[in-house]
């Protein structure tokens, strides 16, 4: 549940980057104010695995230490004396980014909710997944989410933990909060802005530079896009496989400019469902993928349907020229994309007749019993 006290900002994965990083910071700084404890909440192991020198300087001077995800089929090794909790995928709490910090005197904390959707000017797919959340460095917060999580997590817990958490949580409640929290968080919130602001400016020309807004990226360009810092199972992808045919020997009939300006209709063709936020890879002459982020089977089916119902349409201005389409569906979690699954369902499509093959949305995988 996210915090009612504080409005909710649009957060992009970039941001959230950004203020997590200063909480760990100050979690990890030497410090005397008594007791730490701090919670966080990954979504997915592969992202802690990230952070995992981070977190082995905060369990070294923390009271409690503790790292929540969806776990991965094997088990996973934690840092002494991190204490693992393995999120369900169903629950509510694999779809947090948290991280709260809190000593007697200090606070910190964001709490963001994934929305399973992309900024389309982002830089990459990762980058720019949206949450809906709010931070703020305020200890009787921060104390308001440790008490939320420790209540969630409660049965899932150590009793040592738990008295742990309970003793920082006594002393907390037997100190005032300092006065001057506000001024700090205004600070801080200006220097986040100023980050924020600056990393857009920046990457503005780098899309232009490496063609990120133009409509069709080659595979080394959608590597890139898809697989930085992405992990398996956060965000589901729709990719529609299209292949388009056309008789052997139609340039020669055609005409060369003529097959020139039939290539780009065809282009213009597979392209025109596209959302903003979705990307265009042409694999082969014959061959294109197209990337839709967090888009339903269903809606995937009928973009593909509608790609080949534009493409049969480039009959009325190239009648001499009868194009053979066919596309395959899928939606999945994985990374790297299954890129080449789905080109098999392609071929299989064409081998078969089938207009448009579906392989099923994917399943997640099921989460360990326990992290170690």
């Amino acid at each position: 549940m996210l915090h009612r006290g504080r409005p909710l900002d649009r957060l992009t994965k970039q941001s959230l980057v950004t203020v997590s990083h200063a909480i760990e910071q100050a979690a990890s700084a030497t410090a005397e104010d008594g007791p730490l404890v701090v919670f966080a909440l990954f979504q997915r192991m592969p992202y802690f695995e990230r952070e995992r020198a981070r977190y082995e300087r905060i369990a070294a001077v923390a009271a409690v230490t503790v790292v929540g995800a969806v776990t991965p089929t094997a088990p996973t090794v934690l840092p002494e004396p991190v204490t693992g909790v393995p999120l369900d995928e169903s629950e509510e709490l694999a779809r947090e980014w948290t991280v709260v910090a809190l000593t007697p005197r200090f606070g910190a904390a964001l709490v963001a909710h994934d929305r399973i959707e992309v900024d389309p000017a982002a830089t990459s797919l990762e980058a720019g997944r949206l949450f809906d959340g709010w931070w703020g460095f305020r200890r009787d917060e921060a104390l308001h989410e440790v008490l939320r999580l420790r209540r969630t997590l409660a049965d899932r817990l150590p009793p040592a933990v738990l008295a742990a958490v309970d003793d920082v949580v006594a002393r907390v409640r037997d100190l005032p909060a300092a006065p001057g929290e506000a001024r700090g968080e205004a600070a801080l919130r200006l220097l986040a802005d100023r980050v924020e602001r600056a990393g857009r400016v920046v990457a503005a020309p780098r899309r232009r530079a490496t063609g990120a807004d133009t409509p069709v990226l080659d595979e080394a360009a959608l590597l890139r896009w898809a697989g930085r810092g992405a992990a398996s199972g956060s965000l589901p992808v729709a990719l529609v496989g299209v292949r388009v045919e056309e008789p052997a020997g139609a340039p020669e009939r055609i005409g060369r400019r003529t097959a020139a300006r039939e290539t780009q209709a065809v282009l213009g063709a597979v392209t025109a469902a596209l959302r903003p936020v979705d990307r265009a890879v042409r694999l082969d002459d014959q061959e294109y993928l197209l990337v839709l982020p967090a888009l339903t089977e269903q809606a995937a089916v009928a973009v593909a349907h509608r790609v080949t119902e534009q493409v049969a349409g480039l009959a009325r201005s190239y009648p001499f020229v009868a194009y053979a389409v066919h596309a395959a569906v899928t939606v999945t979690a994985r990374r790297p994309l299954p890129v080449g699954d789905l080109r098999s369902a392609l071929r299989w499509a064409v081998r078969e007749g089938v207009p448009v093959a579906t392989l099923g949305e994917e399943n997640h995988p099921p989460p360990a019993s326990r992290l170690r």
